[in-house]
């Protein structure tokens, strides 16, 4: 079955296409603006919003007035203008904030082109450690895994520490993993990162936490430094050991981002691999964040991510994720015999016996088998497509 897929790899532009990339991501957010402003006076005096097609169809003028958008990727702008509509849309469906107006002063800069015509085959865009992308022509960049499928579009981006890399879209036939028979439910937690119900313990690694105190010293210097440029009536911007200091903060949060990622990647695809079934937890993380006790170390886990990663790997493979309900009190049941008890609410109690039946319990392994459980349940009655297949 044809899925789509993404392949993200390093490039490693000349000068030149340096100066052409920052163009395009400056007329990409300038369009963006352009239209986000007038979609809000449009509202404010009609009370409807525009379209994709109507504002796709002002560019053309917007380009006769501006010569320097013509110097760009066509292909750029108009995707800016997409991704505003999108935004729109989620924003109607209640599945994400207002639409802002993008800031040059982001530290993560990015513009989205389309691939067409023959080089959206591998074969033609990719020669040995270039990359073909369009106006930019011939990239260098780090080779590391064979591309498969067809090209649809390619993301552009630049990170707080200057490096610059390009996401291809791909849609490529994937072949499900065989069958292997087995169910399971995933408990995820603090103590732990995940505990399967067969008993597997993925530990918890606290990325953030083994460099949070080199961060902090990085971090002050940083504030030191913003105070001497602002007593020197320097900008920011001009300040050089400011943006140094500035690089060499955000490469410590891209090492603690970096190592979080191969962790998520790497548990996810074992799970996937080796279970049909998963049963998951249906967490409200926001809400979560709002203990100020945990905030940090629920922030650290990136449980969301993980869960992500887990439904759209279920999905290539041919594997299915069960999303459990968020009321179902997977840790209190016990999973021999169903008592609730509701001491196991305190997160301090990380064993305990039933008082029904006696059976004594591991927290997260019986919390796991009740997942897995409820997991099948769902799955058998008729109410699947309510409940929450991911």
């Amino acid at each position: 079955m044809l899925k789509h897929k993404a392949y993200k790899f390093r490039i490693y532009p000349t000068m030149e296409q340096e100066i052409l990339i920052a163009k395009t991501i400056g007329c990409s957010r300038f369009v963006f603006n352009h239209f986000l402003a007038k979609w809000e006076e449009t509202h404010k005096a009609t009370g409807k919003g525009l379209s994709y097609s109507s504002c796709s169809k002002e560019i053309p003028v917007l380009k006769q007035e501006l010569d320097w958008l013509k110097e760009v990727d066509s292909t750029s702008v108009q995707n800016s203008v997409k991704h505003l509509a999108e935004a729109f849309d989620r924003f109607f469906k209640k599945q994400n904030e207002r639409p802002r107006f993008k800031s040059k002063r982001n530290p993560v800069q990015s513009y989205t082109t389309n691939i067409q015509g023959k080089s959206q085959l591998p074969e033609v865009s990719i020669v040995g450690n270039k990359l073909k992308l369009p106006k930019l022509k011939w990239v260098r960049f780090a080779n590391s895994r064979g591309v498969e499928g067809r090209i649809l579009n390619a993301t552009i981006r630049r990170n707080a520490t200057g490096k610059y890399f390009v996401s291809l879209c791909v849609e490529q036939e994937i072949d499900e993993l065989p069958k292997t028979g087995s169910s399971v439910g995933v408990d995820v937690g603090l103590k732990h990162f995940a505990v399967l119900s067969d008993g597997t313990v993925y530990q918890n690694d606290w990325y953030f936490r083994s460099l949070e105190k080199r961060l902090a010293r990085e971090q002050r210097k940083l504030s030191r430094r913003q105070l001497i440029a602002l007593g020197k009536n320097i900008k920011l911007s001009e300040a050089r050991n400011y943006q140094k200091q500035k690089r060499k903060v955000a490469r410590i949060h891209e090492k603690i981002a970096n190592k979080r990622t191969d962790f998520l990647h790497k548990v996810s695809t074992e799970i996937v691999k080796n279970h049909d079934v998963i049963g998951i937890e249906t967490l409200q993380v926001k809400d979560m964040q709002q203990n100020r006790t945990l905030s940090k170390a629920i922030s650290d886990v990136s449980w969301s991510a993980f869960f992500r990663m887990l439904a759209y790997k279920a999905d290539w493979y041919g594997k299915t994720v069960v999303k459990v309900g968020r009321t179902f009190a997977s840790s209190q049941l016990c999973s021999r015999c169903g008592h609730r008890h509701k001491d196991v609410k305190h997160l301090g109690l990380r064993e305990w016996t039933c008082p029904d039946c006696g059976t004594h319990h591991d927290r997260d392994v019986n919390a796991g088998l009740n997942l897995k459980r409820e997991a099948g349940r769902i799955l058998a009655s008729s109410t699947v497509g309510t409940t929450g297949l991911a």
